[in-house]
This record gives structure tokens, C-alpha cells and sequence, in this order.
């Protein structure tokens, strides 16, 4: 799979509005709000303490893929073009802002870039960075493949309307050649055709939920084709080992397979969440988490990486030494959700500037 680094949850547009083709209510769907939100708390978990069961739990991100696709089919009810250049410029200058911050600190750290850094201007493959900042850098595999289907999105939908089941089906059988091909070409378009193949299903099932098939498939069959596809990926996650680890960011097709059959079941029996409407102060955090999603997950692995060198520093101080414990991942945990919200105060503004909002502090 792309990137250099694991993955645990990605960001998608967290825009909201009325739904025009899903069955259900109009508005805000907060299922897919604290979906998001969890995804996002899963990532900074997986990235600090790595436990590779974490993707069996919560595939975060198939789910985000899915709930992407989802929001992707309800804006193509406008102009392809017009929805396509407002996702790119959503995506894009928050990009552009943490390549320029990160970009500068990497070549103060030797980095020399060359040709390929004009990836960082359109991340059609993945942006070019040091081994310094390789722990920031890696996650941006998400962007680039967000990115792609994006553009690919409109031919995509036209597809799924054709004949929604078979093509949903279908859908596996590019992760599935490619892992019996070997894994595909070398290089970026190597990691691109991987991720896509990896998550096409979950994309196209945000589709199918947006347009109500999810909702027209009977409960039975559901539940009965969802623990087949969870039961196939843990059974292939379990026989094809990494250096002994069962981690589904390193098994393609067991990421595939899980991820679809778990998506499958979170967007077909879906709770309504009324009680997020009755804890102003749950409902405050969701809202947070959402409006800055894409803040969040660009720059908590930055957030990560700070953090030791400040736990370092708490060291020289007796009374940190003596009451805290510094040696703890979970010092470190807490330490970085203060940094991340540092960023959300500090740098969250780009997103409303990329959504064309008034820019604010906090949503």
C-alpha cells in the first residue's frame, strides 16, 4: 500500500446539507458526524501506541472512504466541474499551508528537493519529503488518493447507477488481481493504483448509501453478505502476516475485504443519534472534530513528533519527574491532543478559508 508510513483514519469533506437522493432525514446525518470524529480520535491512537488490532475494531478507514463517497454523490447532484474545483480547493490550501510550514523546516534540516516537489502543488502522487519528516509527511498518501477519486468521481457514480450491486461487487476484483499480480508497478503509480483498488468499494458504497440502495437491500442479506467479507479479510489478514503482525494497513486485500464488510454494516443499520442533540458539550466536540477534520489529521503526526522533545524537557524539572510519568505513551498521548488543539486554534482558520467561510478561531 502507499505511503511510508501506517495509516489508522483519514479526513473527508465535512460539509452537510440536505441529502437529495438518500432515503432518511435531511440535514446533518450525525451518525456520519461521530463516525468521523471517532475516526479521527482512532488515528492519533493507532499513530502513538500502534496496536494493530485497532483496524479490526475500527477500520477508520474505509469508513471515512465510504462516508467521502457519500458526501461526494450528494454534491454531484450539481455540475461535475463546479463540485469538482471546490473539493480540490478544500483539499489543497490546507495542503499547501502544511507543505510550505513542514517544507521549511525539512530544509532546514538538509532536505534538497527536486522536480517531484511540484507533488506538493497537485498531490497526484505522493508529495516528496526527508527522512526528518518522514513521520509528517507519510500520511499524505490519503490526500493523493482522496484526490483521485475525487476526479474520477462523476464517471464512477454514472457507473454505479448502471447496475449498483454488480458493480459494487465487481469493485473487489482490482485489489484482487493486484494482489495476485504481485502488488502492480513500482513507484507512485504503484502506491496510487494500490490505495484505489484498496478502497473503491468503500467509496462506491458511500455512493450506493446517498442514493438509497443501501437502504433498499433487505436487513438478511445484508447480514449475511457482511460476515462473509469480514470473515474472508480477517482469514487472509491472519495467513498473509507481516513480519508477523495482522496490522490491515499492511495487507491490502485483508483491508479491503474487512473494511467493506464492516462499512457495509455501519451505513445499512444506522442509529440516529438523537442524543447527540440532548449534550451541548458532546455535540460541541463532534462539531469541532468535523469542522476540522483535515487540520486534525495533517497535522497530528507533527503534534506526535513535537511531543518528545517537550517530555524531554519535562525531565529537567524535579516536580514533572517526581509526579508525572514521563516514560508513559500516554503522557505522550495527552501531550500531542494538546498540540493538535493548539493547531486547531492556530491554523484551523485555513479550512473555513478554503471553504470560502468566515474565517474563525473555532467553529
Amino acid at each position: 500500500m502507499g505511503g511510508a508510513h501506517r495509516r489508522g483514519a483519514t479526513v473527508s469533506d465535512a460539509s452537510a446539507g440536505p441529502a437529495p437522493r438518500a432515503a432518511g432525514a435531511r440535514g446533518r446525518d450525525r451518525w456520519f458526524d461521530v463516525l468521523r470524529a471517532f475516526a479521527l480520535v482512532r488515528v492519533v491512537t493507532y499513530h502513538t501506541f500502534e496496536w494493530p488490532w485497532l483496524g479490526l475494531v475500527f477500520p477508520s478507514m474505509g469508513v471515512m472512504f465510504a462516508l467521502a463517497g457519500s458526501l461526494m454523490a450528494r454534491s454531484l447532484e450539481r455540475p461535475a466541474p463546479q463540485v469538482i474545483r471546490g473539493r480540490l480547493r478544500r483539499l489543497l490550501i490546507p495542503l499547501w499551508v502544511f507543505g510550505l510550514i513542514l517544507g521549511a523546516a525539512m530544509l532546514l534540516h538538509g532536505w534538497v528537493p527536486g522536480a517531484d516537489v511540484l507533488y506538493w502543488v497537485l498531490p497526484v502522487g505522493d508529495p516528496p519529503g526527508d527522512a526528518w519528516g518522514e513521520q509528517a509527511w507519510a500520511v499524505l498518501w490519503y490526500l493523493r488518493t482522496y484526490l483521485w477519486f475525487v476526479l474520477l468521481s462523476p464517471a464512477l457514480l454514472r457507473l454505479l447507477r448502471l447496475a449498483p450491486v454488480p458493480v459494487l461487487a465487481l469493485s473487489l476484483v482490482p485489489v484482487l488481481a493486484l494482489t495476485t499480480l504481485g502488488g502492480g508497478p513500482d513507484g507512485r503509480l504503484g502506491s496510487a493504483l494500490s490505495d484505489l483498488s484498496v478502497f473503491l468499494f468503500c467509496w462506491l458504497l458511500g455512493f450506493a448509501h446517498r442514493d438509497g440502495v443501501l437502504d433498499g437491500m433487505r436487513p438478511g442479506r445484508v447480514v449475511a453478505v457482511a460476515p462473509v467479507l469480514l470473515a474472508a479479510g480477517g482469514w487472509w489478514a491472519l495467513r498473509h502476516r507481516v513480519d508477523g503482525s495482522y496490522d490491515l494497513d499492511d495487507i491490502p486485500l485483508a483491508q479491503a475485504l474487512w473494511s467493506a464488510g464492516f462499512v457495509l454494516l455501519l451505513l445499512r443499520f444506522r442509529p440516529v443519534c438523537a442524543w447527540l442533540g440532548r449534550r451541548p458539550v458532546a455535540a460541541r466536540v463532534v462539531r469541532v472534530f468535523n469542522a476540522r477534520a483535515v487540520t486534525v489529521y495533517l497535522w497530528h503526526e507533527v503534534a506526535l513528533m513535537v511531543s518528545v522533545p517537550l517530555i524531554d524537557l519535562m525531565w529537567n524539572v524535579p516536580a514533572l519527574e517526581q509526579h508525572l510519568p514521563l516514560d508513559s505513551t500516554w503522557l505522550q498521548f495527552g501531550v500531542a491532543w494538546v498540540l493538535i488543539a493548539a493547531a486547531v486554534v492556530l491554523l484551523g482558520w485555513v479550512e473555513d478559508v478554503a471553504a470560502r467561510r468566515r474565517p474563525q478561531l473555532l467553529p
